[in-house]
């Protein structure tokens, strides 16, 4: 099978593979990349783990063919820190014990991230709407809920993104 190259921003680096036909993001980000944070998860896009945002939206990457991401910018949960320093959100769903096997974690970071960069003052109703699409089988929602309600706060006072 030949393989094409694809060149893309992932997380604020340029970065570029060679990617088969018919393969898709999910794939190429976790074996030809090495980012891991996009998980496997039921592959035909109703669970949301393998969440990441392409020019800033939310896409599942399972659903996404590699070759589409040319000249994109790509984002996943590993992009959301700045170095040591946690993003908002992971630091909420740390303090919040809104993770238990962490599974769709990624996926619900990235949601609420998008969320929160259109509303950083969001309801409790438009945080589950936001997340619907990320399914969790441990944590349960509440706490999840919370967690990004705290870190809507954080962004708020801080004005970062």
């Amino acid at each position: 099978m030949s393989k094409s190259p694809v060149s893309f921003e992932l997380n604020g680096s340029e970065t570029s593979l060679f990617v088969e036909g018919g393969q898709n993001l999910l794939d190429a980000l976790r074996r030809g990349v090495g980012d891991l944070t996009p998980k496997f998860g039921c592959n035909q896009g109703t669970c949301g783990a393998c969440t990441v945002l392409i020019d800033g939206q939310p896409f599942l990457s399972c659903l996404v063919l590699a070759v589409n991401a040319e000249g994109r910018s790509i984002e996943t949960a590993a992009g959301l820190s700045d170095g040591p320093s946690l993003h908002p959100l992971q630091q909420a769903f740390i303090d919040g014990f809104a993770a238990q096997c962490g599974y769709c974690t990624p996926g619900m970071l990235l949601a609420a991230k998008t969320l929160l960069d259109r509303n950083p003052n969001p309801a409790r109703e438009e945080i589950a709407e936001a997340i619907s699409g990320n399914l969790c089988r441990c944590t349960g929602y509440a706490p999840i809920i919370d967690a990004i309600l705290s870190a809507a706060e954080i962004v708020r006072r801080s004005n970062r993104p």
